[in-house]
């Protein structure tokens, strides 16, 4: 395929982005996200791996149901078994993509497939021409390509092109890429291989070395690459993967550098930040590029007479070309429901039926009668918090009360109910959070072990409102609860019960660390 100025964005958050520790979601979490990033207008978004579990079979599945101006992708390893479920995940949907990947490099081959060359390179070869039975969009990856032999990797990609494959992906698995050598060694392959026309190519980096974003933008300038793989906030295993928000707004921003267009409405870039962010309790640091709280922020004052000046001086984007709004303040206590139900469509927030809308509602008016000023981060913060609550319903907050005073062991009495039956606990702690958690255990007995504990506020002032992420491990199993309230020990209360229902949930994921990267 000729090149051409049209760059495919891959979203992998749903996929990749779910491997970092802790990130699992639900499937209604994955369906929320995805039609955050149709609305994004991102081409193609791989929406698991559906052989990993039941759970991210249906989550595929439901996305390709409902979601229908992009591409929907499953990832399979490069045997019938798990291309076949790839395929009846991706049955509903418009338009999809089968993405099958084999390592090619010496180590993988050799210590994790147990695999000969030629065996290698005769499974990829059946396996996209058994994916081809399925659907014209194949997708090839050589897993740890950046570490492959090179003849090799021409041999596997030649014999892969003349079986259908369309897309031709070139991974950095362990972030061991620099961009020069990486953008140099897909010009080559693509200058080796006699069939390299045939399929567009991509590249998929990540950022063990701080280099995901610049690899992937080398592989496209130096290497002729078309597709760039990435994830919302730079979400993935490890340091992460490369930023879609990272690499859209370079390509932007330096449009007459790149001279290469993409799709992405780049005004819904900080709603899906946001929205990953709270889904997955992944904070994004103040100081990350794009979406990070500081992005726009001038604190020196040679910067802000500049600004005050001319904003060119000394900002390359505009904060409302990615999202980011100057009025954030929107409703208070007397606002209407038909002002609050056309800020959540403003913000991208989908309701099922006006019962969903009114109950929302009436959650709004209650923390509008202890908050004076309602930000939009609160609105979503208490949407998310509902919405988590109807998908997991054996644990459900009722109320807390503590008491923590100088000199005194901290106490907590916490109401919640657990299948339906309410119970009232005490506890005691070093703190008043532990107090709650030991109250909370006195009647749970999870056995579950907390690994993190944060605290981010959610807009401005001390009448903001916390959200907080408790990490909860239990047998193998890696979980985020998250939970807002202007209390913060009550928003513990809510993240410490979320992170239980996760882990009692049965159809809930665990991380498949067999994916590729």
């Amino acid at each position: 395929m000729s090149l051409s100025n049209r760059l495919i964005i891959f979203d992998t958050t749903l996929r990749d982005g779910e491997q970092s520790p802790g990130a699992s979601m639900t499937r209604e979490e994955k369906l929320r996200i995805a039609k955050q990033l149709e609305r994004l207008k991102v081409d193609v978004i791989e929406a698991g791996f559906a052989a990993a579990s039941q759970g991210d079979f249906e989550s595929i599945k439901a996305i390709a149901s409902h979601v229908r101006e992009s591409t929907i992708c499953s990832l399979s390893r490069a045997n019938d078994r798990d291309i076949a479920r790839a395929a009846e995940a991706l049955a509903p949907a418009e338009r999809k993509r089968i993405h099958t990947f084999i390592a090619t490099s010496p180590l993988h081959m050799q210590m994790k497939l147990r695999m000969e060359p030629e065996q290698v390179l005769e499974q990829a070869r059946l396996a996209v021409r058994y994916a081809r039975n399925h659907t014209d969009d194949i997708e090839f990856s050589p897993e740890d390509g950046s570490r492959s032999e090179e003849d090799f990797l021409c041999r596997v990609l030649e014999g892969v092109i003349a079986e259908g494959a369309t897309t031709i992906n070139f991974p950095d698995t362990v972030g061991y890429a620099v961009p020069e050598m990486f953008g140099a060694t897909i010009k080559r392959l693509r200058e080796r291989i006699p069939n390299s026309d045939k399929a567009v190519w991509s590249v998929h980096c990540h950022n063990d070395l701080g280099l995901a974003v610049a690899n992937s933008l080398a592989g496209v300038m130096i290497g002729g690459a078309r597709q760039i793989e990435c994830t919302i906030n730079g979400l993935g295993e490890r340091a992460g993967n490369t930023a879609l928000e990272e690499v859209v707004m370079a390509l932007r921003t330096r449009q007459a550098y790149y001279n290469l267009t993409v799709g992405i409405d780049t005004s819904q870039i900080v709603a899906a930040s946001k929205m990953v962010s709270q889904i997955t309790g992944f904070a994004v640091q103040p100081n990350k590029a794009v979406v990070g709280a500081n992005a726009f922020a001038h604190a020196s004052g040679i910067h802000q007479d500049g600004i005050l000046k001319a904003r060119e001086t000394y900002e390359i984007m505009r904060a409302e070309d990615v999202g980011w709004t100057a009025n954030k303040i929107v409703l208070g206590k007397l606002s209407g429901r038909n002002a609050f139900k056309q800020r959540l469509q403003e913000l991208g927030i989908e309701m099922d039926s006006e019962a969903e809308v009114n109950a929302a509602f009436g959650r709004f008016k209650e923390l509008a009668d202890r908050k004076s000023e309602i930000f939009d981060e609160d609105i979503m913060a208490l949407v998310a918090d509902e919405q988590v609550a109807q998908d997991n319903e054996y644990y459900r907050f009722v109320s807390l009360a503590q008491r923590s005073e100088t000199g005194e062991t901290p106490t907590a009495k916490v109401v919640f109910s657990m299948d339906g039956k309410e119970y009232s606990c005490d506890g005691q702690g070093d703190g008043p959070v532990d107090a709650m958690v030991n109250a909370i255990e006195s009647q749970a007995k999870s056995g579950a072990e907390l690994v993190l504990f944060s605290i981010n506020a959610i807009s401005t002032g001390t009448q903001s409102q916390g959200e907080v992420t408790m990490r909860l491990s239990h047998a193998g199993r890696i979980v985020n609860g998250v939970g807002a309230d202007p209390d913060i020990v009550v928003a513990s209360a809510k993240a410490y019960l979320s992170g239980l229902n996760k882990l009692h949930s049965k159809t809930e994921r665990v991380n498949p660390q067999a994916a590729q990267g």
